[in-house]
C-alpha cells in the first residue's frame, strides 16, 4: 500500500489538481532526477535552463492572476511544490523564490508598468528574480536591516548587503528591501545596475542544487520608477514571505514522501539474518510512525490550501503548517536514513540529500523557533519577541 492511501488524500483533490501533480512529477522523473546527484555533488544547477523549463510547465507564479500567470488554485500550486521538492528542495526553492517572493512582490505591490515589464517574462522563465530581505546580521529580525535608501534629487541611492539570497547571481531583477525616512520600501534593482553585485556562496553542505548569493549595493542609483509603490513598512516583505511559506508546507511533505518511498522499497529488498528488513517489528514500527506523520502533514497542507483559496487563511495558520511539516519531514528523513543504514549516507539514494536540504528549510522563511513563538503569541496574547 502506498503511504498516502492510508489517508485517502487523492479523494480530497479535483481531477485538475491530480493532473497538475502528475504533469510536474513526469518532468521531475524524466528530466530532473537523472541529474540531481551530479548537480548536488558539483554544487551547481543550470538555473536559466530550468527556469525556462518551469516556465513552459506553467509553475512560475502559477497561483497569480493575469500577466501571463496561470491563475490556478492554492492546492494546485502546493502540489507542484510537493513534487518539485520530492525531487530536490533546491528546485522548489527556485520556483518559490521566483513566483511567491519576487513575482508576488511585483504583482501585489508594483505599478502597472512594473507588472507589464517583468511578470510575463518571469512567468515564462525568460527572466529570473530574487528577493533581497535577509542580511548578514538580520534574519529573524528584518526590521533591523541596515540596507538604506536615500533620496538624491529625483533618484534613490541604495547601500547595503543582503545574504543567503536564492537565485541571486542568476537574476535579472532583485526585489530589494531597504530602510528609508518613510519606512521600509521595496525597490526593483535590475542586474547590471552600477554598484550592484551578486556573488555566489560556496562550500554549502545543504541546498547544493540551488544558487545562493550575497548581494552588495554600493551607492546604487535608481529612478523613482524603481520603487514598489504599494509597499510601505515591514508588512510588505512579510506578506511575501507568507506566500512562500505556504509552498513549503506542501514541499516539505514531498521530500518526506520521497524518503519514505525509498525506505519502504529498500526495506523490502534488503535481507538481514535471512529475512527482508521490512519483516522486522522495529522496521515496521518506524514505517508506520512515519506514514502517520506524513499523512497528517498532507491533510494539514490540503486543508490550509482550501483556506487560502477561500481567502480566510491567517499567517498563524501558515506558521503552524510550516513548523509542523518541516519538522516532521526532517524527522522522517533522519529515520529513513537509519533504515538504509550505511547506504543511507550515500548519494546512491536521495535520503541524505533530502535530510541536509531540510536542515536549511527548517531555518529559512522563518526558523522553527520563530514560528513556535508566532503560535505562542496567538495562543497567549503575549509576544515573546519584539
Amino acid at each position: 500500500m502506498h503511504p498516502t492511501t492510508l489517508f485517502a488524500v487523492d479523494a480530497l483533490l479535483t481531477e485538475e489538481e491530480r493532473e497538475i501533480r502528475s504533469a510536474v512529477r513526469r518532468v521531475c522523473d524524466r528530466e530532473l532526477r537523472p541529474n540531481l546527484t551530479t548537480w548536488f555533488e558539483e554544487g551547481r544547477i543550470p538555473a536559466r535552463e530550468l527556469a525556462r523549463r518551469f516556465g513552459e510547465l506553467g509553475v512560475l507564479g502559477m497561483h497569480l492572476e493575469g500577466y501571463g500567470c496561470a491563475g490556478l488554485g492554492a492546492v494546485s500550486y502546493g502540489l507542484a511544490c510537493l513534487e518539485l521538492e520530492a525531487a530536490d528542495s533546491g528546485l522548489r526553492s527556485l520556483v518559490s523564490v521566483q513566483g511567491s517572493l519576487a513575482m508576488y512582490a511585483i504583482w501585489r505591490y508594483g505599478s502597472e508598468e512594473q507588472k507589464n515589464e517583468w511578470l510575463p517574462a518571469m512567468a515564462a522563465g525568460e527572466r529570473i528574480g530574487c528577493f533581497g530581505l535577509t542580511e548578514p546580521d538580520f534574519g529573524s529580525d528584518p526590521a533591523g536591516m541596515r540596507t538604506s535608501a536615500k533620496r538624491e534629487g529625483g533618484d534613490w541611492v541604495l547601500n547595503g548587503t543582503k545574504m543567503w539570497i536564492t537565485n541571486g547571481s542568476v537574476s535579472d531583477v532583485a526585489v530589494v528591501w531597504a530602510q528609508t525616512e518613510e519606512g521600509i520600501r521595496g525597490f526593483l534593482v535590475p542586474a547590471g545596475t552600477p554598484g550592484f553585485t551578486a556573488t555566489d556562496l560556496r562550500h554549502k553542505v545543504s541546498l547544493r542544487a540551488s544558487v545562493t548569493s550575497e548581494l552588495v549595493l554600493d551607492s546604487v542609483r535608481l529612478p523613482q520608477e524603481a520603487v514598489l509603490p504599494g509597499a510601505l513598512g515591514l508588512s510588505g516583505p512579510l506578506r511575501c514571505l507568507n506566500e512562500a511559506r505556504f509552498g513549503i508546507v506542501f514541499g516539505a511533505m514531498g521530500a518526506a514522501l520521497d524518503c519514505l518511498e525509498t525506505a519502504i522499497a529498500y526495506a523490502g529488498e534488503r535481507e538481514v539474518f535471512g529475512r527482508p528488513l521490512a519483516s522486522f517489528q522495529l522496521t515496521q514500527d518506524k514505517l508506520a510512525d512515519m506514514a502517520l506523520e506524513l499523512g497528517k502533514g498532507l491533510l494539514l497542507a490540503v486543508h490550509l490550501g482550501r483556506l487560502k483559496e477561500a481567502g480566510t487563511i491567517t499567517p498563524e495558520q501558515v506558521s503552524a503548517g510550516k513548523l509542523n511539516n518541516v519538522r516532521e519531514a526532517l524527522e522522517i528523513a533522519r529515520t529513513c536514513r537509519t533504515i538504509l543504514g550505511a547506504s543511507g549516507i550515500t548519494l546512491e539514494y536521495p535520503v541524505i540529500r533530502h535530510a541536509v536540504n531540510l536542515e536549511s528549510v527548517l531555518t529559512y522563511e522563518g526558523t522553527s523557533e520563530i514560528h513556535a513563538l508566532v503560535l505562542g503569541k496567538a495562543l497567549t496574547g503575549h509576544a515573546a519577541f519584539a
